[in-house]
């Protein structure tokens, strides 16, 4: 359903990676993997339409993501690898903000429930800022939960979280595989997912300067 057609990323007039292809379909979980500076993150903006690649295509359903960029994007969740949460607000407004800009909304209770889920039980109310780092990527992974999306492309997503936390999230990247959906991220986390759908992807870094 994604598929990724010779991409080329150029950054800072260095070529990260060049002629890049994959595809994901319903089930697939892929990491991305590679040394630090190869383009793993940029990969991941490209594939979110937060880029565009210097040279290749992006296809979703067999269309290019440029041209059904609205459809798409309803398709995607894209979690970055800053927590993305806004500090003066509460855990529980942070997600409220979040279905306002997805034109949702959820009841009070609800939203209690999915921080309780999360391990935030008790700090709904708590401005974020006063939260730790593991509480504050907790936050921002909540949104998993809020709005139904087939595609999660996640940017190191077991960043400060606990190893029970870990634990908890590696469970959930399943399930949703399980169900249909669709996952890339990148992590330095050895994953413990026994599934027949999960694979790695490693770049291989080129640092081409271009003169």
């Amino acid at each position: 359903m994604l598929e990724a057609i010779g991409l080329c990323c150029v950054r800072e007039e260095r070529v990260l990676f060049d002629n890049l292809s994959f595809t994901l379909n319903a089930g697939d979980i892929l990491q991305v993997a590679g040394p630090n500076g190869a383009g793993k993150t940029s990969l991941l903006r490209l594939l979110a339409g937060l880029s565009r690649p210097e040279q290749g295509e992006i296809h979703w359903q067999g269309q290019s993501i440029n041209q059904i960029s609205d459809s798409f994007h309803q398709h995607c969740l894209y979690l970055g690898h800053h927590v993305g949460v806004k500090a003066e607000l509460s855990a529980v407004e942070n997600l409220q903000f979040y279905l306002g800009v997805a034109g949702q909304s959820m009841s009070l209770g609800q939203l209690y429930d999915l921080l309780a889920r999360v391990g935030l039980a008790g700090l709904e109310d708590e401005p974020t800022a006063h939260l730790s780092a593991g509480q504050q990527r907790r936050v921002g992974l909540a949104r998993l939960w809020l709005v139904e999306r087939q595609l999660w492309i996640l940017d190191e997503p077991f960043t400060a979280i606990d190893k029970q936390g870990v634990t908890y999230l590696e469970a959930v990247l399943k399930q949703h595989a399980e169900a249909g959906g669709m996952i890339l991220l990148t992590t330095h986390q050895t994953l413990n997912i026994d599934s027949a759908h999960y694979r790695v992807l490693n770049i291989e870094p080129a640092y081409e300067e271009i003169v």
